[in-house]
């Protein structure tokens, strides 16, 4: 990593304002004076004005997202997810949404501070499974569960969805378990048997389940094991 990068993160300062430090003689590296904002440095001890500098730890946050709700950063017609958090959570690092839920969907949402962790839990090739709750405008036919568990073509696609599991609940109300997450899947795939999903609810991603202590709207801390098991 860049020293001016390394500062920036581990401060509220901006690059350029990490490399004017640097510059002016403010920064050591091992004791050192360094003036090269681009000097690499691995697990070097940096301080800034004689105070030791050190990367914050990255945020896993699991929050339960209230309908209503847009999983953006920023939107100027509709509240974001973001806005469920305290301002303070992590202010030197952006925080990155996990996946996306449509506004009026509800459930799971992971957010994180870590692209790492994000890429490996929402790359198409990762095949992390999510389990959603569906309710249904109209019963759920055995014909129509084969389609869909099979895989079923949907409208503008050029290959079929990947085959999945649906566990009944009731005429209107199924569990469903995905591994891929296409755009608006879950609704396309019921349309597309002809019927229509009256509410979407995620309850899971990978190993990590929506924490039934958690409200709508309220959010926590993952763990070390959930934070290591998330998507295996």
């Amino acid at each position: 990593m860049r020293l001016d990068g390394f500062i920036a993160r581990a401060t509220n300062l901006s690059r350029r304002e990490a490399q004017h430090s640097i510059k002016e003689g403010r920064v050591r590296v091992n004791g050192q004076v360094v003036r090269n904002p681009a000097n690499r440095i691995d697990d070097a001890a940096v301080t800034l004005d004689g105070e030791p500098l050190k990367l914050p730890c990255p945020v896993y946050v699991m929050l339960h997202k209230p309908a209503g709700y847009l999983c953006a950063t920023t939107d100027g017609q509709h509240p974001t997810v973001l806005d469920l958090l305290p301002s303070g959570l992590h202010p030197t690092e952006p925080l990155q949404i996990v996946g996306r839920l449509d506004l009026d969907t509800t459930g799971l949402v992971l957010i994180t501070t870590d692209g790492t962790w994000n890429h490996r839990i929402t790359a198409p090739n990762s095949h992390c499974t999510k389990i959603y709750r569906v309710q249904l405008a109209e019963p759920i036919t055995a014909e129509a569960k084969a389609i869909l568990q099979r895989g079923v073509m949907l409208h503008s696609e050029i290959k079929p969805t990947l085959p999945c599991h649906i566990q009944t609940i009731d005429s209107r109300e199924v569990h469903i378990k995905l591994q891929e997450g296409r755009y608006h899947q879950v609704k396309r795939m019921f349309a597309a048997v002809g019927n229509r999903v009256v509410h979407l609810h995620r309850e899971q991603v990978g190993e990590l389940i929506l924490d039934p202590l958690l409200a709508p709207g309220e959010f926590r801390h993952l763990t070390e094991p959930e934070i290591l098991c998330a998507c295996r």
